[in-house]
């Protein structure tokens, strides 16, 4: 299950970004983050780009809704959400992954 945590800001929600991959998409959970695929190499910055586009995609939200606040050197990222309440957000998520 993702972790998800409501935070003055929004919902924040850890991601385990796999760069380079063969194709873009949400691929599953790892250590309570939502592993996220992007083709995108992890060059200037391109690949966070790509993480929160596939995010902003895949849980039908406004690429502005999305702000990475941590991670944007790391696989490990953790972005922000707003516009959508707690139990949205992870209804949307379990849809995703089929929970």
């Amino acid at each position: 299950m993702v972790q998800l945590e409501q935070t003055e800001l929004g919902i924040a929600i850890s991601v385990k970004a796999q760069p380079a991959a063969r194709r873009n998409g949400i691929v599953g959970t790892h250590a309570g983050m939502l592993k996220v695929a992007v083709t995108q190499a992890p060059d200037k910055g391109k690949a966070n780009e790509a993480v929160a586009d596939v995010l902003a995609d895949q849980l039908e939200l406004h690429r502005n809704q999305l702000q990475l606040v941590s991670g944007a050197t790391s696989r490990q990222k953790r972005f922000v959400v707003t516009g959508v309440s707690l139990d949205e957000l992870r209804q949307r998520i379990e849809l995703l992954l089929g929970e």
